[in-house]
C-alpha cells in the first residue's frame, strides 16, 4: 500500500504518493490560483489526486491515507487550517473536503513545517535520532520539533513556531503582527532585504556584477556566494545572518537539547557555505548554555530537500522505524 503526501505551499501543492520505506513513487503538482476562493483551490485539488490516482491505478483501496502539511494556524483535531495569510485562507475544513472528494479514505492535517521534520525524522537526516529540530528558511522561518521520538505539536496543533520567537526587542516588523522575530532576521527574505540595502551602501561591491547591475535580480545565494570571493560589503550581510540565526538556535538548543539540527528551505542549499560560518559562531558561544558540560548537537542541512514535507506528511501513516 502507499500513502498521499501533499505539501501545500505558497504557489503549488506538491503531491506525492510514498511506500512505507519513504521512496516516492510518483510525484504531481497542483498549481495554486489565487483568482480562486479557497473551496476552489481545494476542489482543484482533488481533481488532480482522482487524476492522478487513475493514472496510477490506485483506488481508494490502496491507500493507507492521505496527510496534508498545510502552512499558518491549523487546528490537527478538527483537520481545519484556520488561517493561512500567504493563502488567504480561513476557517477551511480541509480534512472534510478531501475525504468527501475522494472517499473512503482517511486524510489528516499537520503543520508543513511539522511534516518536514517528520520526514527527516523517519526517512532523512534524523533517522534513527529521538530529538530532533528542523528550522526551515524560505519566505519565512518554519520549524519542526522531535521530541524523545515524539513529534511536538502543542495545544490544537499550534506549536513550535519557532520563527516567532523574538530575536530584537522592537525590532524589524514581521509577518505576525509582532516586532523583532526570528523570521524577519533570518528568511530568506530577509536575507535578500539586508543584500538589497548592502548594495545600495555600497556601489563597488562585487554583488551588483553578480547581479547584472540591477537590485531586481538579488536572490538568496548573492551575499553568500560574493562572500566566498572577499566582498566584503556581501560578508558583512553574511556575518550578520549568521549571528541572528546562531542566536536563534542557541535559544532552541538550550529549550530542546536536540540530538541534530537540521536547516531546511532555499537558504541551506548554500550547504557548507552556511554550515561552516555558522558552526564557528555556535562553536564561539558554547552551543548553548551549559558550553562543554551539555551535549554538542549535530548541525546538518536537510537530506530530503523538498521532498521533505511530502514524505513527511504521507508518514502520518506509517509507523516510525
Amino acid at each position: 500500500m502507499v500513502s498521499l503526501g501533499i505539501d501545500i505551499g505558497g504557489m503549488s501543492m506538491k503531491c506525492g504518493f510514498v511506500d512505507d520505506n519513504g521512496k516516492i513513487l510518483s510525484k504531481f503538482v497542483v498549481k495554486i490560483d489565487k483568482s480562486k476562493n479557497q473551496l476552489e483551490m481545494i476542489e482543484a485539488l482533488i481533481s488532480d489526486i482522482k487524476k492522478a490516482m487513475i493514472e496510477q491505478n490506485y483506488s481508494s483501496s490502496d491507500l493507507r491515507g492521505i496527510g496534508i502539511g498545510c502552512p499558518g494556524s491549523i487546528n490537527v483535531s478538527t483537520g481545519t487550517c484556520d488561517f493561512s495569510g500567504n493563502l488567504g485562507w480561513r476557517d477551511l475544513p480541509i480534512v472534510k473536503l478531501i475525504e468527501e472528494g475522494i472517499g473512503e479514505v482517511k486524510a489528516r492535517l499537520i503543520n508543513d513545517a511539522n511534516a518536514a521534520a517528520v520526514g527527516e525524522a523517519m526517512f532523512g537526516a534524523g533517522n534513527g535520532k529521538k530529538d530532533v529540530l528542523l528550522l526551515t528558511l524560505g519566505t519565512g522561518v518554519g520549524g519542526g520539533v522531535i521530541t524523545g521520538g515524539l513529534l511536538l505539536e502543542g495545544n490544537m496543533g499550534k506549536g513550535a513556531e519557532l520563527g516567532h520567537n523574538l530575536l530584537v526587542m522592537n525590532g524589524r516588523q514581521c509577518t505576525c503582527g509582532r516586532k523583532g522575530c526570528m523570521e524577519a532576521y533570518c528568511s530568506a527574505t530577509a536575507l535578500m532585504n539586508d543584500t538589497k540595502e548592502a548594495m545600495k551602501a555600497h556601489k563597488e561591491s562585487s554583488m551588483w556584477t553578480r547581479c547584472e547591475g540591477s537590485i531586481d535580480n538579488v536572490d538568496g545565494k548573492t551575499a553568500f556566494e560574493e562572500a566566498k570571493k572577499g566582498d566584503k560589503a556581501a560578508i558583512e550581510v553574511r556575518d550578520n545572518y549568521v549571528m541572528y540565526l546562531g542566536e536563534g538556535i542557541i535559544n532552541f538548543i538550550n529549550i530542546f537539547r536536540p540530538t541534530v539540527i537540521i536547516l531546511g528551505g532555499g537558504v541551506s542549499n548554500q550547504r557548507e557555505g552556511l554550515l561552516e560560518p555558522l558552526s564557528k559562531y555556535l562553536e564561539a558561544h558554547g552551543w548553548g548554555f551549559g558550553g562543554t558540560a551539555c551535549p554538542k548537537p549535530e548541525l546538518v542541512v536537510s537530506c530530503l530537500g523538498n521532498d521533505a514535507g511530502i514524505i513527511g506528511a504521507a508518514a502520518m501513516f506509517m509507523e516510525r522505524k
